[in-house]
């Protein structure tokens, strides 16, 4: 069986002596909820926030109004502002994001449901991979709290080819 995506980037983050911080939106928290089920992880993890709602991301992570009406709140600009914020607000040394179109509803002429960003910011740079999940309201903030957690663990691993647009 493999390990966790959560126990392997914790051990990387005490490793590293990295401090970690996340910006949801889509997932309402279950990024933040698989990396706080490790014990000890309060030596990594700063915390997170949930800014679901437009105002919230502007009120809590810094997210411009500007950039929110030019590409929506799903769009590689807004993650990678999202994580900005957050590393931030919670003075950390690298943060993730993600906001995406759960479903079932939701959906506009270009962002299907399923569509979803996720942002990594650190003092090296900031990425940002578009995905389309196929999944139910669940499945879809699954997979996007799955994929926070991989692009994390590139990042901690040395990956190259962290930017990845939506296909």
């Amino acid at each position: 069986m493999t390990e966790a995506l959560e126990i392997i980037i914790g051990d990387l983050l005490r490793q590293k002596k990295l401090k970690l911080a996340v910006a949801e939106s889509c997932t309402g928290g279950l990024i933040s909820d698989r990396i706080t089920n490790i014990p000890g992880s309060s030596e990594y993890f700063m915390g997170g926030i949930v800014a679901y709602a437009y105002d919230a991301k502007v009120k809590l992570l810094g997210v411009s109004w500007e950039t929110l009406t030019a590409y929506g709140a799903v769009s590689r600009q807004v993650v990678l502002e999202m994580a900005r914020g957050a590393r931030q607000v919670l003075d950390t040394d690298l943060a993730i994001s993600v906001s995406g179109i759960a479903g079932p509803g939701g959906e506009t002429v270009d962002k299907p449901v399923g569509t979803t960003w996720i942002g990594l910011s650190t003092s090296d740079g900031e990425w940002a991979r578009g995905f389309c999940w196929q999944g139910n309201r669940m499945e879809n903030k699954a997979s996007s709290a799955q994929a926070v957690l991989q692009l994390v663990m590139d990042y901690l691993r040395g990956g190259r080819d962290l930017d990845i647009p939506l296909k």
